[in-house]
């Protein structure tokens, strides 16, 4: 377990410790994190899918929009603050930091109130304006009146991970979400089967699940010299909340275009049956693990850029980006290869015995892994830009992947190829977002380089 430190030893560990080992003592907590996360989100499609319906597992892909909205939520609030606090953290303003740690951890319970009443108040109409088959509504509706209940729990839980891997402290983070999410994967055969609720047992478990990490999480704000959440230091002022979209929106540009990319995705492959809903929910859990390693390694980066930007040290942010984006994109090539090889296997552990699934998913998967390497590049430049507080540009490449470049993408080339196009539609999509990616990434590095080279007298 991490020794306590205070804030002056953090900043200096920050700024000073080699960034290779830097990196990877912040990304691996992180990466754990995403990745049992990721285990955690396929844990409801792989025990739902042992129920052998291809009508409930698409239930459970139906309903993953609306877990993308709450997320989104919380990632706003969590990613705003917490990156504001990196930065006036790196320039010594402990109290700031305190304001802000409060404010957006309350205000992001207060919208998981308001998604909670939504939820449960409009369960019907919900799933069928997201993609519900009138075949598929009657498990969603199950899945959603028993997720909604957890929803202010999950949101304010995003908000302290976020708010503890920006201020370094990746390992309670860690402890915190992975205990929920190893939580979950118990709790879903014993409500599914044992106590035979199906599709409303996974909803339970989840709803549960966040719960428990919410306490744990709660706790980790009080060691190894975190930023305690006192209820005084709630500061709902307009600089705050502007500093909370500023930092914030894009991630929730881009998880709320996750949300209705997910719809359109449910749309198209709706025309082609409930197994195509399946397959492609199926896919797109996958594919959320592949990258997971990729988001937690970025993770890792991001308090490293907080704080180096904040104390003024640009060499070690550019080459902190830089490190990461190999690292990272060597481990995506390595992913894919695999996942190719192993792409009918992989879509059979899930729903087995339905061939046509298999046949749908296999293709998809090995579509989406020819291209899925170039999401280094993209999501790590994300990062980089959302913690240096050029929201501008960090909004719209957030926007770009899953919304500027795959919603039209999914509409369109269904409409010229059919079941292929919509199995096409990520692949597209990530080629054109790392071409977003470029030209409003390089300008940044490039005056990065500029600063530490002024700084430096040359």
């Amino acid at each position: 377990m991490p020794k306590q430190m205070t804030a002056e030893q953090k900043l200096r560990r920050m700024t000073e410790t080699p960034l290779p080992r830097l990196v990877f003592s912040l990304a691996a907590p992180t990466i754990v994190s995403m990745l049992i996360t990721s285990f955690y989100n396929m844990a409801d499609t792989y025990f739902v899918g042992l129920i052998g319906s291809a009508s409930a597992s698409g239930a459970v892909g139906v309903v993953f929009p609306l877990m993308a909205i709450m997320q989104a939520v919380g990632f706003m609030f969590g990613h705003g603050s917490g990156n504001h606090m990196s930065r006036v953290l790196g320039a010594g303003d402990t109290q700031d930091a305190q304001r802000m740690a409060v404010t957006g951890f309350v205000s992001a319970f207060m919208a998981g109130l308001v998604i909670m009443a939504v939820g449960l108040l409009a369960a019907g109409p919900l799933v069928y304006a997201l993609g519900a088959t009138p075949t598929i509504a009657p498990y969603a509706q199950q899945y959603v009146r028993l997720l909604m209940p957890g929803a202010p729990f999950l949101v304010a839980s995003l908000v302290l991970n976020n708010q503890l891997r920006f201020q370094g402290s990746a390992f309670y983070a860690m402890i915190g979400i992975t205990s929920g999410a190893l939580l979950n994967i118990v709790l879903d055969p014993l409500f599914i089967f044992t106590m035979n609720m199906g599709v409303a047992g996974a909803a339970l478990a989840t709803s549960l699940s966040q719960i428990v990490s919410f306490f744990l999480l709660l706790a980790g704000t009080n060691r190894a010299g975190n930023i305690h959440i006192r209820l005084g230091n709630f500061t709902p002022t307009l600089a705050n909340f502007r500093e909370i979209f500023r930092g914030g929106v894009p991630s929730l540009a881009r998880q709320g275009l996750n949300s209705l990319a997910t719809v359109c995705l449910n749309l198209a492959a709706g025309g082609y049956g409930d197994a195509a809903i399946a397959a492609m929910s199926i896919v797109t859990r996958v594919m959320m693990m592949a990258v997971s390693a990729i988001i937690g390694f970025g993770q890792g980066f991001q308090p490293i850029c907080g704080f180096n930007y904040g104390a003024g040290r640009y060499d070690r942010v550019r080459k902190a980006f830089w490190f990461c984006v190999k690292i990272a994109f060597s481990v995506l090539v390595g992913i894919a290869a695999a996942a190719i090889a192993l792409a009918p296997r992989i879509i059979s552990l899930f729903l087995a015995g339905n061939e046509q699934v298999q046949s749908i998913g296999t293709l998809a998967l090995r579509l989406q892994c020819a291209c899925v390497p170039l999401f280094a590049f993209t999501c790590l430049a994300n990062m980089m830009l959302q913690t240096m507080g050029i929201a501008g540009r960090a909004t719209l490449l957030a926007m770009a992947r899953q919304g500027l470049c795959f919603i039209p993408a999914v509409l369109l080339l269904e409409r010229a190829f059919g079941l292929l196009g919509v199995q096409m539609a990520q692949p597209v999509a990530d080629v054109l977002a790392f071409l977003m990616a470029l030209p409003l990434t390089l300008p940044v590095l490039r005056d990065l380089r500029a600063r530490e080279e002024k700084a430096s007298g040359k």
